[in-house]
């Protein structure tokens, strides 16, 4: 079986958790008879053609970027309706607003889609927008959501227009992952001591993210907390900790896959302060988990409090609240034992739930069960 995923940015691109969760679904789904492909657009499109492990990646120019999204032109409509004449099946990821108007130039084939966020930031456009959002999600075959709290909590899916269609799969990620040879060089780049107990920070600087906080509760901290990748909140970020005068954040910019293993390994806790419901999910969660990491993570009814379970594989806080952020990171760093113990409890976790082995035969099952009606 064919099947076109659609979305607004991908590897090689800089990365995020939707690429990595649209990476990791390929990735899960390829042993099953699926055969993937990835529409997407790039600032910087050449090659148009970029073929990884997962799947070939098809690009072609993003034109410009309004509200977080980006738009294509004319022969991003001719590209995406050849892809689409080729397919048995389409897959969409929303939010982007940019795929509802795709859809309109695609032929009639059965259609998916994986709803990852409500739009939360742009609520001045959403009664513009809303006529279109609506038109796309009723001609979806089915819409899967991720996490069984944010489906609860969110005004689309809980519309009484979209009930026999929305089903749950848990995003998850390949074991295999853990093989990769780690690079301490970056562990010496940051000035870190071999055993040195710190917190780790991975994920694209976004305005969500919650790191203000994180940078705050620094300053209350003994400890080493090291922000790892790059975002358009970086400069603000380290403008932040200059004007506090905070010194134990360390600033690692954007690292490889080897780096990002490396410092995973070594940290004694990973934090993801994220405080908006933008952060939908949180994969980088799965990710420290699979590393055996204890987890703090913020109460923002979403998939981060279903990965980080509170007082079992870490603690779970309230959003931008500094002062329970260092008192739940300090508890971790300063207890060895504590942090093994519910580290040990997250890699369970993990390969109970959110192993990307389930997740591809769901996917895979769900992907045929809608085509073979076609048929």
């Amino acid at each position: 079986m064919k099947v076109l995923h659609v979305y607004r940015s991908y590897f090689p691109d800089p990365p995020g958790g939707l690429q990595e969760a649209i990476r990791q679904i390929c990735l899960a789904t390829q042993p099953l008879g699926i055969e993937n492909s990835i529409f997407t657009l790039s600032p910087r499109p050449e090659p148009h053609r970029v073929h990884r492990p997962e799947s070939v990646v098809i690009r072609r120019r993003s034109w410009f970027e309004l509200a977080s999204c980006d738009f294509g032109g004319p022969e991003a409509f001719a590209t995406f309706r050849s892809l689409a004449q080729q397919a048995d099946l389409i897959h969409y990821y929303f939010p982007w607003p940019f795929a509802d108007l795709l859809r309109l130039a695609a032929p009639d084939k059965p259609a998916i889609m994986t709803y990852v966020s409500d739009i939360v930031r742009q609520k001045t456009l959403a009664p513009l927008y809303s006529p279109l959002m609506w038109r796309h999600l009723q001609a979806m075959d089915a819409i899967v959501y991720n996490a069984p709290n944010y489906a609860a909590n969110s005004p689309v899916l809980t519309d009484p227009r979209l009930a026999n269609r929305v089903h749950q799969i848990a995003l998850g990620m390949a074991p295999d992952l853990l093989a990769t040879r780690p690079n301490d060089d970056i562990l010496q780049r940051l000035d870190l001591a071999p055993g040195q107990a710190f917190a780790l920070f991975v994920g694209v600087l976004r305005y969500y993210k919650g790191l203000h906080s994180l940078i705050e509760a620094a300053a209350s901290l003994p400890y080493p907390i090291v922000i790892a990748g790059h975002g358009p909140r970086a400069d603000d970020l380290r403008a932040q900790a200059a004007r506090l005068g905070v010194n134990n954040v360390k600033f690692a910019g954007p690292v490889s896959e080897a780096e990002k293993v490396a410092l995973l390994r070594a940290c004694q806790c990973f934090v993801l302060p994220s405080h908006l419901r933008s952060e939908a999910y949180g994969m980088v969660l799965i990710e420290a988990a699979m590393h055996a990491k204890p987890l703090v993570s913020c109460d923002i009814a979403t998939g981060t409090s279903i990965i980080n379970a509170a007082g079992e594989t870490g603690f779970v806080v309230p959003p931008e609240a500094p002062p329970a952020l260092a008192n739940a990171l300090d508890r971790l760093l300063s207890d060895a034992a504590l942090a093994e113990r519910l580290g040990q409890a997250a890699r369970r976790r993990y390969n109970q739930l959110f192993d990307g082995r389930a997740m591809g035969q769901a996917y895979a099952d769900l992907y045929h069960r809608i085509v073979r009606p076609q048929a």
